[in-house]
């Protein structure tokens, strides 16, 4: 489907939606690299082939390291994220799969930890949107995405 062709008007508001969140992060001084890390973990739970392609590339342009970007998928067992990635990574999850038991409380504290107000709504804002539009239409080709 050429989504942005169908709904050119909600496109372009996803986009400036997307700006959005990316400038709420960067205010919150959340670093880009986990915003990457984070929107990555998002986008191989969604099953966004053309997401996860990008948040890829993107976190690889932050700097961040491959073994870092290849292992996000198994970050519980990997040795290469600090607790305060563990916990944005865990709070990213739970916001992905909320249909299962919305967020756990003790996932918010966790992240509250390492966090504070404005960075968790960074990390909330972060994640999913896209996702959806891109796994369910496929309107986004995979490894079309340049940095």
């Amino acid at each position: 489907m050429d989504f942005e062709g169908a709904a050119p008007g909600f496109a372009r508001a996803m986009a400036a939606l997307d700006r959005a969140a990316v400038a709420q992060a960067d205010e919150a001084g959340l670093d880009r690299k986990l915003r990457e890390l984070v929107r990555l973990r998002a986008s191989q739970l969604n099953g966004c082939a053309y997401c996860v392609d990008m948040h890829a590339k993107d976190a690889r342009e932050a700097g961040d390291d491959n073994e870092r970007i290849d292992s996000v998928s198994v970050w519980r067992e990997a040795l290469f994220y600090s607790d305060a990635e563990r916990a944005a990574l865990e709070l990213s999850e739970a916001i992905t799969l909320c249909s299962e038991g919305h967020v756990p409380e003790a996932v918010w504290e966790a992240a509250a930890v390492h966090y504070k107000p404005a960075a968790l709504a960074g990390l909330v804002v972060a994640v999913n949107a896209w996702n959806r539009i891109g796994a369910s239409t496929r309107a986004f080709l995979a490894g079309s995405y340049k940095p």
